[in-house]
């Protein structure tokens, strides 16, 4: 697994471009080592990071890595308050800070000889499915090809409407649903799951999203015996284990950090999927 450089460095915005309702920001990173599908960088503005009449400095905000290619990394993000509205208003040439990256991916080489690989995204939380399909299918730019001689990829994306259900054209040939109908299928990403499983067992599961989506996939997953790793999120002050504001139960007891133990976790280890865990922003 990748791990940061000591301390945050400060990167350069190379490029903003709306996707519905997201924004795919991407900035020159080239001292960064390359993540591993599911890592995340704690990210900042350089200036006007702060809020209020004393512009108090907000938290840096996680961000799974999108994509990584040629010393540029993507990250998808969704305008939910200041903090993110500031970012998602990074315009090239300006500057923000980026410590990563962080945490523990998807463990490709644990899943088990003849599985095939199913994707499960939901909103904005599709972001770590894009890097881990690029590495599964020895693409860097998501044409989805399996040039890697495994089981072909099966991707499953749910979104909450149209202007969001854009963010799929950054997985290309996935199975879509949305809330409200307007795009794929009427109704959640889990019941595609549902059908999927109930078509063929033989799968190993990795999903990113909101809570009730990983916990639905979760127990979905329980039932048909099938393994199953999860994204998870909660809030992070500091994304390496110092501060234990990210903490999530475990299965017979205990606790794991999100940002240090996961966000990628084996389903395995949870009684469930609480409220406050779900897709890395």
């Amino acid at each position: 697994m990748s791990t940061a450089p000591a301390g945050r460095r400060q990167l350069t915005v190379t490029a903003n471009e709306r996707l519905g309702a997201y924004t795919v920001l991407r900035a020159a990173d080239p001292d960064a080592p390359a993540p591993a599908p599911g890592q995340f960088a704690m990210l900042a503005a350089v200036e006007r990071w702060g809020g209020g009449e004393d512009e108090r400095p907000y938290l840096p905000r996680a961000f799974s890595v999108a994509r990584f290619a040629a010393g540029e990394a993507h990250y998808l993000l969704e305008d939910v308050g200041p903090g993110t509205r500031r970012l998602c208003e990074l315009r090239p040439g300006e500057r923000m800070w980026a410590l990563g990256p962080l945490g523990r991916g998807f463990a490709l080489g644990a899943r088990e000889p003849g599985r095939r690989p199913l994707l499960v995204g939901g909103g904005v939380g599709i972001a770590p499915l894009v890097i881990l399909r690029d590495a599964l299918t020895g693409s860097r730019q998501g044409g989805g090809g399996d040039r890697g001689g495994g089981p072909p990829v099966t991707v499953l994306l749910g979104f909450r409407d149209a202007a969001r259900a854009e963010g799929a054209a950054l997985l290309p040939g996935a199975l879509i649903a949305t809330d409200d109908g307007s795009v794929g299928h009427h109704g959640h990403v889990t019941e595609l799951l549902a059908a999927e499983l109930e078509r063929d067992r033989r799968a190993a599961v990795c999903a990113c999203g909101p809570a009730p989506m990983l916990e639905a996939v979760r127990a979905l997953c329980q039932r048909a015996r099938v393994p199953a790793q999860l994204a998870l999120e909660a809030g992070m002050a500091c994304g390496f284990g110092a501060c234990y504001g990210c903490v999530v139960p475990t299965r017979g007891g205990g606790y794991l950090r999100v940002c240090v133990d996961g966000p990628v976790v084996d389903a395995e280890l949870l009684d469930r999927v609480d409220e406050h865990a779900g897709a890395p922003a």
